[in-house]
C-alpha cells in the first residue's frame, strides 16, 4: 500500500538516484527533495529549502507528516541533520554529526588514523599561513595540500612547486 511520505534532503546525482528508487518503491506515495534539481522534478516535488536549512527542513518533514528523511550531502549530515530530527522524533536516514566528523575534518581522520596505527600518509597541520607556506617551501615538491573541512571534492591540491602550494595556501587559509 502506497501510503509513505518521503524527504530526501540534497539536490545531486546521489539525491536523484535515492528519489528514482524511492518512486519504485510501492510503499511511497509522495516524494518531496529539498532543494532538488530539474531532473529530480520529475519524479519528486522540490521543496525549496538549503540542505543545510536544519530548522526549515525540519519545520517542512513536520508539517508535512514525513514518514522518512533521506540524506544525501555530507553538509548536512555535517551541520547535525540527523541529531536534530532525531531529537524531534523523525525518522531519519543518515548518520550523526559526530560520525560525519571523519568524512568532514581531515585533520580529524588523520588523528583517528595516527591514534588507532592505520597506515596513512604523514601530515602537519595549520591555522597560519605563513608557517604552513615556510613548511612546504622547505619540504620536497610536489607537495599534497588538503583544505581541513568540506570542500566538495575541491580540497586537495597537489602543488607543482612553490607558486602552486603560496596560491593555494592563500585559498585555504587566508580568503
Amino acid at each position: 500500500m502506497k501510503d509513505k511520505k518521503v524527504l530526501v534532503v540534497g539536490g545531486g546525482g546521489r539525491c536523484h538516484a535515492i528519489v528514482d528508487a524511492l518512486s519504485r518503491s510501492p510503499q511511497v506515495a509522495k516524494i518531496w527533495c529539498a532543494p532538488g534539481n530539474a531532473g529530480i522534478g520529475l519524479q519528486a516535488e522540490n521543496v525549496p529549502l538549503k540542505d543545510t536549512d536544519v530548522p526549515g527542513l525540519l519545520a517542512f518533514a513536520q508539517q508535512e507528516g514525513i514518514d522518512l528523511t533521506v540524506v544525501g550531502p555530507e553538509a548536512a549530515l555535517a551541520v547535525g541533520i540527523v541529531d536534530a530530527f532525531r531529537a524531534a522524533g523523525l525518522r531519519i536516514f543518515g548518520h550523526t554529526q559526530a560520525a560525519t566528523r571523519i568524512e568532514s575534518s581531515k585533520e580529524f581522520a588523520k588523528v583517528l588514523m595516527e591514534k588507532y596505527g592505520i597506515p596513512t600518509a604523514g601530515y602537519r597541520s595549520f591555522d597560519d599561513f605563513q608557517e604552513a607556506l615556510d613548511y612546504v617551501n622547505a619540504r620536497p615538491f610536489p607537495a599534497v595540500l588538503k583544505y581541513d573541512g568540506l570542500a566538495a571534492g575541491k580540497g586537495v591540491v597537489i602543488a607543482a612547486g612553490p607558486e602552486g602550494a603560496e596560491t593555494a595556501l592563500r585559498s585555504m587559509l587566508l580568503d
